[in-house]
């Protein structure tokens, strides 16, 4: 199947966790190695072929998009198209329903803007691309070992079965791999979502039971940036490369 070309990148988050450096910016825009963390996935898309980002903006909104325009005239790409949350950050999944306009009917990939990783193989965004299959699956998760990863659940998210369908943890399991902030998805799973804010993974929960999420783990360092002494963590992992 091919990639798809559009993007929601998730960018409204308060980001209380990596203060003191989002008292005067939003998470988004706080520098890793020199780049600002929505500039690290923009680039990843970008290169994997996305062509249109939709960015969801909250907290600073008026930063994030002075920031997204001076991008674009630097001729970077993708292009930008903002997804206005001020009235009330909507969370992953009320984030998704509300750009429902602006995402189009087909499959889009969804970011985090705080995962940065070390590839040790081939491009991970286009492993997910690749493993992606509408017609076995609604949401195809990008996922990592947790002993290849930093930063996120220590006792795991999922397993992975041989057929790439994901089966969620319970209550007390260990499990082998994190989600790592990117995903394929078909944007219509949240049409029937609650208005105002919810997360995605009560649906992803629900589809799962029908075998209609899977995932891929490509190779490489996963990297977590959510406070400050984690994204000291990841500027010293990728300066090692």
């Amino acid at each position: 199947m091919s990639a798809p070309k559009i993007a929601m990148v998730l960018a409204a988050g308060l980001g209380t966790r990596m203060r003191p450096l989002t008292n005067d910016r939003p998470k988004a825009l706080v520098e890793v190695a020199g780049k600002a963390l929505i500039d690290h996935m923009l680039d990843r898309l970008a290169a994997a072929g996305v062509a249109t980002a939709v960015v969801n903006v909250h907290y600073f909104a008026d930063l994030v998009e002075t920031h997204l325009r001076a991008r674009e005239a630097r001729g970077l790409g993708p292009r930008i198209v903002i997804s206005d949350e001020r009235v009330q950050a909507l969370e992953t999944g009320g984030g998704i329903k509300h750009a429902l306009p602006l995402l189009g009917e087909g499959p889009v990939f969804v970011a985090n803007i705080d995962s940065i990783w070390l590839e040790h193989g081939g491009a991970a965004i286009d492993a997910v691309a690749a493993a992606w299959d509408p017609a076995r699956m609604d949401v195809c998760l990008m996922l990592a070992s947790t002993s290849g990863s930093l930063g996120f659940h220590d006792t795991g998210d999922v397993f992975l079965g041989d057929d790439g369908v994901v089966r969620f943890k319970d209550a007390g399991e260990m499990a082998p791999l994190v989600y790592v902030g990117v995903h394929i998805c078909k944007p219509a799973i949240t049409a029937e979502g609650p208005e105002g804010p919810f997360s995605l993974l009560p649906l992803w929960k629900r589809l799962a039971v029908d075998h209609r999420v899977h995932g891929v783990a490509p190779e490489g360092l996963w990297m977590h940036v959510g406070d400050p002494e984690a994204k000291i963590v990841a500027e010293t992992r990728l300066a090692q490369g």
